[in-house]
């Protein structure tokens, strides 16, 4: 672990490699898990806003689960997160055909509004969590995303480098362009 301005970061960001393989774990981590996708209090009422331009993306039963929970709930653990239908699949999943995407995002990649996805899952599989004074920055190692490791490997893309835009989206230019010169060190 380091500190880098207000976080304290994992080395594993750095040491391990990812890049998403779709084809091979259809998205799983949208399906399988026991709580929606964290969000911050601002991400909650974007969703409040968006909500009727993403509805024509989802499926049928995400707009049942949305409309009986709301666009957002509370967790067990008291944590603001996606609602999710019959405890699995996140009400904002789509498939196609077997492999489940965002409804958020295509309605992005549309064009029809211009927030691409909570931060907490553009930044996967990286999981910040906030405190006080500080954020901790960790990756998080799960088995669905075993194909994904072994293509970061195999393309030689550290965990930090392909979450780029997301990190910057949540920490800033500066901060990554910081995180980079650690990384080159750290080789040295």
């Amino acid at each position: 672990m380091f500190q880098l301005g207000k976080t304290i970061v994992s080395e594993d960001i750095l040491d391990k490699d990812f890049v998403c393989n779709l084809s091979a774990c259809k998205g799983a981590c949208c399906v399988d898990g026991d709580a929606g996708a964290p969000l911050s209090e601002e991400e909650t009422k974007i969703l409040e806003e968006i909500y009727p331009k993403v509805k024509p993306f989802l499926r049928k039963q995400g707009i049942a689960a949305i409309e009986a929970q709301g666009v957002w709930v509370k967790g067990t653990d008291g944590d603001l997160e996606t609602p999710l239908i019959d405890d699995k699949d996140c009400a904002y999943v789509i498939f196609d055909g077997k492999t489940a995407l965002c409804g958020i995002e295509q309605a992005y990649n549309q064009g029809v509004i211009d927030w691409k996805k909570p931060v907490s899952c553009h930044l996967y599989p990286i999981r910040v969590k906030d405190f006080t004074e500080f954020a901790a920055v960790n990756y998080d190692k799960w088995d669905i995303c075993d194909p994904a490791c072994s293509l970061g490997q195999e393309l030689e893309v550290p965990v930090y480098k392909f979450v780029k835009e997301a990190l910057v989206r949540k920490f800033g230019e500066d901060w990554y362009m910081e995180l980079e010169k650690v990384a080159q060190d750290m080789k040295k």
